[in-house]
């Protein structure tokens, strides 16, 4: 019974044992295999870090005011007998807007221009008598300052007329309507905005170390919502001589041409001030750039020999930067790079330091300092 068992125990436990060597010497093999695989280069497109030539600019995000703006309002009380323009339409210099009753006006005007008459009929009569001797110079004064005053008292009330007709004091494109025909309006009680868009005035604010750069007549670029796509350029007009004790800004003032009136009092623009000095830089494609907190780089491409044929091979470097400005598909390089150097212009998130990798750029995108593209 005993050696029954040894010897089914035996039947048992040798194919297992041979069974784990396979296994074994499988494994071992495949530890062998994974430690001598080499993975495949990846595949990258690169691009030169070149030395370009860009313009020196000066930018701040300003605002828009009206070179010429107000808000028509009445100068006496009265009500409102006609309306005589249509909101948001052109309006010339002078150009009726609103008239005001003035028959009271008119009748005590008629009165006035009456008693007028009557004074300067009594002062040449006086001042024939005065010639005559027959009056004396006292007389004849006081028939001349009444005369003055009623004159006066003619020109108050036609004043008074002129100001219940309510005039546009300056070309330019009026508002919303804000009265009614049969309204009573108050002293100082609006009617209409009135602004002047073209030309329009840009304001905006740049710090105070940046004063020895601004001067008038510098050109500025804005772009603005309103024109997608677009710029518009103007000059530098005025420079407010009072730096802001508060910020330490320094407010400027550019002058800019609206012939469309697509812009508009209180927009915000971004606006660029064109230097005369340029600069020059070393730029490469802003997607070369892996961004991390800790630092930004970049993978340089460098050539070394394979370790197996000698045949030379691709690797990828990577090679922390200081960058700068961007502008377009570009960005400054600050240091970390030379002119010259060739790194990864795609795919920078799957590539490590060291790896290997192929380049292939007939799918390389096309980089420009002012790209225009289809959507925006």
């Amino acid at each position: 019974m005993k050696k029954r068992f040894i010897l089914a125990l035996l039947a048992v436990s040798v194919p297992v044992a041979i069974l784990g060597g396979i296994k074994g010497l499988q494994i071992d093999r495949m530890i062998a295999h994974g430690k001598q695989f080499v993975p495949p280069p990846e595949t990258v497109t690169t691009a030169a870090a070149s030395l370009q030539d860009w313009e020196s600019v000066l930018t701040a995000v300003g605002s828009l005011s009206a070179v010429q703006g107000v808000t028509v309002t009445a100068e006496l009380t009265g009500k409102v007998v006609q309306i005589d323009f249509k909101p948001g339409s052109f309006a010339k210099a002078g150009e009726l807007l609103v008239k005001q009753d003035t028959s009271s006006e008119e009748a005590q005007l008629r009165a006035a221009e009456a008693t007028v008459a009557l004074a300067k009929l009594n002062l040449e009569r006086l001042g024939k008598l005065l010639s005559e001797r027959t009056i004396s110079q006292s007389q004849f004064d006081n028939a001349e300052a009444s005369y003055k005053q009623a004159a006066a008292q003619a020109d108050n009330i036609r004043a008074m007329i002129a100001k219940k007709s309510i005039r546009a004091p300056f070309a330019g494109r009026l508002g919303i309507r804000l009265v009614n025909l049969g309204q009573v309006l108050n002293e100082g009680q609006p009617i209409v905005s009135l602004q002047s868009l073209d030309p329009i005035f840009v304001d905006f604010a740049l710090p105070q170390q940046q004063l020895p750069l601004v001067q008038p007549g510098l050109r500025v670029r804005v772009s603005a919502d309103a024109l997608p796509g677009k710029t518009v350029e103007g000059r530098i007009t005025a420079i407010n001589p009072q730096v802001d004790a508060a910020t330490r800004n320094l407010r400027v003032q550019a002058t800019v041409a609206n012939p469309q009136e697509l812009l508009r009092p209180g927009m915000f623009v971004n606006v660029a001030v064109v230097l005369p000095a340029r600069q020059a830089v070393i730029a490469i494609p802003a997607t070369a750039v892996l961004y991390a907190p800790y630092s930004d780089s970049v993978f340089i491409v460098e050539d070394r020999p394979a370790e197996t044929d000698g045949a030379p091979a691709k690797v990828v470097r990577q090679q922390f930067a200081q960058l700068g400005e961007k502008r377009g598909d570009y960005i400054a390089v600050l240091s970390g790079l030379k002119a010259g150097d060739t790194v990864v212009s795609t795919g920078v998130f799957k590539l490590r330091n060291g790896q290997s990798v192929a380049v292939d750029n007939r799918l390389a995108p096309e980089f420009r300092l002012d790209p225009t593209p289809e959507e925006n």
